[in-house]
């Protein structure tokens, strides 16, 4: 390294001040007699090789530790995330902070849906509007109008094709997905229709009404093709398990039915919880491994567990796992401080979501019983959640008006 003239000189006599200090005579004569430097040292020398020396050392200890971090952050860049190559994607859970917080609505979120096939979601509000949204960019797409009334639920075909919407002004509207218009509009329940969703062949609708009925609908035509009474109050959602055969549905009765499709009639009654019965979901089959494993201890219930299984959210601020060849509750998962809103399946079996008014996500270890993760994910109550089936997001909906993309890892 080349030292201009003037750093050469302000060095040696760093150097002499130095050598001074430390009683080094015989070798400071020498020096500056070889150094060629006058006899008196400027006082601002005093020290300064000592705090160079120190500086170097500790500037060489910041750049390695800030070259380690470049390079964390460099391998998880390229793996996604932090030792996302070491968990297979069933283990992956939303991770806070949140990808996306997307604002739009002017009233509370009441429903948030992925697409089965593109990048976007659908959003549903009080404020009578849905909005679809692109969650892997975090943009807002558009906004479909119709509804007079609260928009309460919202359900894709599995083609994508078609979406369904049901809302607090007694409708049920019928959208073309790739016009983004609505080609039909369902008339039939006398009060606000608080749940819909397609069969899996996509023929027909099913919808669940406060006016205390379930009904079927035929997408071709739009008539009403079966109706299914017994809940003694508002039927609060329905859900149809994979192959069609069977619907469940919960209540302000506070009761979960199981109806089964052919013949309309209620094969089982399940009444265990204390207040009004929000959600229910089915579980996909990779999870009744584990929901056995949870439910082993209690196997004296029944030991041959077949399954169908079936979860419950409830204002009773409890979660229910339900066997329905049984009618059996096979365990409960306690933690949710209020109203529990939404419960979904983690594709891979082994946790439950859940968003409730306690504004929080929480991921529940199945086989374990308890809670594996809380996510603090809105200011407000959350008031619906969806997991992606093949691609690792979540996404929340609150009446704090905002939707957000959790990305999983």
């Amino acid at each position: 390294m080349v030292l201009s003239q003037r750093q050469r000189e302000e060095l040696n006599k760093a150097i002499a001040d130095y050598l001074s200090n430390n009683g080094y005579n015989n070798a400071l004569n020498e020096f500056m007699k070889e150094a060629d430097m006058p006899a008196e040292i400027d006082k601002k020398y005093g020290g300064l090789l000592e705090k160079k020396w120190t500086s170097v050392i500790r500037l060489q200890k910041k750049v390695m530790d800030l070259e380690a971090k470049l390079a964390d952050a460099e391998k998880e860049y390229i793996a996604g995330a932090p030792s996302r190559d070491k968990r297979s994607p069933i283990e992956w859970v939303p991770r806070p902070p949140e990808k996306y917080s997307l604002s739009g609505h002017r009233a509370p979120v009441t429903r948030v849906i992925f697409h089965p096939v593109f990048s976007i979601m659908a959003t549903s509000s009080e404020d009578a509007t849905i909005k679809i949204w692109d969650y892997e960019a975090g943009d807002f797409e558009r906004t479909l109008k119709g509804h007079q009334d609260s928009v309460q639920d919202l359900a894709f075909d599995q083609t994508g094709k078609w979406l369904v919407s049901c809302s607090a002004d007694m409708s049920i509207k019928l959208w073309d997905f790739q016009a983004y218009e609505c080609v039909k509009t369902m008339h039939g329940h006398d009060h606000n229709v608080s749940s819909v969703q397609f069969m899996p062949s996509g023929d027909f609708i099913i919808s669940a009404s406060r006016d205390k009925t379930i009904k079927m609908w035929e997408v071709a035509t739009g008539y009403c093709v079966k109706t299914l009474t017994g809940h003694r109050e508002w039927v609060r959602s329905v859900r149809v398990n994979p192959d069609g055969s069977l619907l469940a549905s919960c209540s302000n009765d506070q009761t979960v039915r199981v109806w089964v499709v052919s013949t309309k009639e209620c094969k089982v009654e399940l009444r265990e919880h204390d207040h009004v019965v929000e959600c229910v979901e089915w579980a996909p089959e990779s999870a009744n491994s584990a929901i056995c494993e949870g439910a082993g201890s209690d196997m004296k219930k029944g030991s041959n567990r077949a399954g169908p299984f079936l979860a419950s959210g409830s204002r009773d601020k409890s979660i229910k796992i339900w066997d329905i060849s049984t009618g059996v509750c096979v365990f409960s998962l306690i933690g949710h401080d209020n109203w529990v809103r939404g419960v979904r399946f983690h594709p891979g079996g082994k946790y439950l979501l859940s968003a409730a008014d306690d504004k929080t996500l929480r991921i529940w270890d199945l086989k374990n019983k308890r809670c594996h993760k809380t996510l603090e994910a809105h200011q407000h109550f959350c008031t619906s959640l969806d997991f992606h089936k093949n691609s690792p997001y979540v996404i929340t909906g609150s009446v704090d008006q905002t939707v957000k993309v959790w990305e999983c890892r």
